[in-house]
């Protein structure tokens, strides 16, 4: 009889031991990508930073095709990203009148070129939407989800009642500044020679600041300096956002927040949303890929009869030559990215691991809560293994393999932004 006991603790020793193995033996390469897909398809994906280009929404050129550019309505549908924040930008240009105009002027076409894309091209594909409830809305529709955001300040110009009138065009985020020192705030470009025009937020940026809270659009602080997001922090009376910003602390570039930023950004309750921008990501495998990009950059344009830039000289252009030249560096990507896709021996590409690092250490830092995702595709973003919108999906794997939930997962992709972007409108509310 006690031989039989023997036995059967031993099976059952055995039988347990196995079954903890099992247990702890890692999921496969098969297994991690199908739960990542369920976890895709689940949460709701939201990019804060998509740069456009004018040309690209018109009726024979627009985002219903598969263009060269790295966010259109297919690429969108292939990789899963449901919601994109299109940008109007305008270049930093002189604080004059004249300058306020065609900065005005170029801001309204992109109002414009937006609304024409989900009223007039795709608005059986696309919709506009101006809060949560509306991103919620036309996700359950089964259509993409537009945004608005303002990336600076500077066509606001003097006349403080812009706010509302980009606030009434759908804007619901704007930054005070860009690459130099707008008339609302200085920019984080201070940092290279030293030389500030506020030292933080000018007067009318404090107005400004006034009237955001009021109507209800979050600020952004990924360009202006970090004294001027100090004071951004003091003067708001609601959360703030960086809408495209990664780690200082793994990347040492004045675009991005360093840790005590990052605090400022906790105790604020905003949202840091990481940025994949290869010189913001890795300094080390950027400036070796660099060199070779660059060269194959000076042929292409080259090819193309346009003079190569600096970034010296593209800061001096007018507002005007800016946008022609940053129609000709999207053009130049595009084609760019095709030829190194056929390219060997090449230095490793800055790549999604190298981005998730960043969410990593940023959610080590100041928790889940704060931390989100945004690409600056159509204006220098995009990294291997998320080179345009089709690849989103390997975002989440990447974050799946790091062991991220799902409720992680959906807090990172737009959970955390659509929390503050309520927060602000309920502040606008009340004020």
């Amino acid at each position: 009889m006690r031989h039989i006991l023997l036995f059967i603790i031993f099976i059952s020793l055995f039988v347990s031991c196995k079954q903890e193995t099992t247990m702890t033996e890692k999921p496969t390469e098969d297994q991690l990508i199908a739960k990542a897909k369920k976890i895709h398809n689940n949460v709701i994906t939201l990019d804060t930073h998509c740069d456009i280009n004018i040309k690209n929404f018109t009726d024979s050129i627009n985002y219903t095709q598969n263009l060269s550019s790295q966010i259109t309505l297919p690429k969108m549908t292939k990789g899963g990203l449901d919601v994109a924040w299109f940008i109007v930008y305008t270049g930093q240009d002189s604080l004059t009148t004249i300058g306020y105009e065609k900065a005005y002027e170029i801001a309204m076409s992109k109002f414009e070129a937006i609304h024409k894309l989900t009223k007039e091209i795709a608005p059986d594909q696309i919709e506009l939407a101006l809060t949560s409830d509306d991103v919620r809305r036309i996700h359950k529709d089964g259509k993409k989800v537009a945004m608005i955001g303002v990336e600076n300040g500077y066509p606001i110009g003097t006349d403080i009642k812009n706010v509302k009138k980009f606030y009434d065009l759908g804007a619901r985020y704007m930054s005070l500044s860009h690459n130099g020192h707008s008339q609302l705030c200085d920019s984080n470009t201070g940092e290279a020679d030293g030389i500030w025009l506020h030292n933080g937020v000018s007067e009318l940026g404090k107005e400004v600041i006034v009237e955001m809270n009021k109507e209800g659009i979050m600020i952004d602080v990924s360009h202006p300096s970090k004294e001027s997001m100090r004071q951004i922090i003091e003067l708001s009376k609601a959360p703030i956002i960086a809408s495209h910003s990664s780690a200082r602390a793994l990347c040492n570039h004045s675009r991005n927040l360093d840790d005590e930023q990052l605090q400022w950004l906790k105790e604020n309750g905003g949202v840091v949303q990481t940025v994949a921008f290869t010189s913001y990501l890795n300094t080390e495998k950027f400036e070796k890929r660099n060199k070779i990009e660059v060269q194959i950059a000076k042929q292409i344009a080259d090819s193309m009869n346009v003079k190569w830039l600096e970034r010296e000289e593209v800061m001096v252009l007018t507002t005007e030559e800016k946008e022609e030249y940053y129609d000709f560096l999207g053009k130049m990507a595009a084609i760019r990215r095709g030829k190194i896709k056929n390219m060997n021996d090449l230095p490793p590409a800055v790549d999604v691991v190298d981005f998730v690092n960043h969410i990593d250490y940023m959610v080590n830092k100041i928790g889940i809560d704060h931390v989100g995702i945004s690409s600056d595709f159509d204006g220098g973003g995009g990294i291997e293994g998320w080179s345009d919108a089709s690849e989103t999906f390997n975002v989440t794997l990447e974050l799946v393999k790091r062991g991220y939930t799902e409720e992680q997962i959906e807090k990172l992709w737009s959970g955390n932004l659509l929390r503050v972007l309520d927060e602000v409108q309920k502040i606008a509310q009340d004020l």
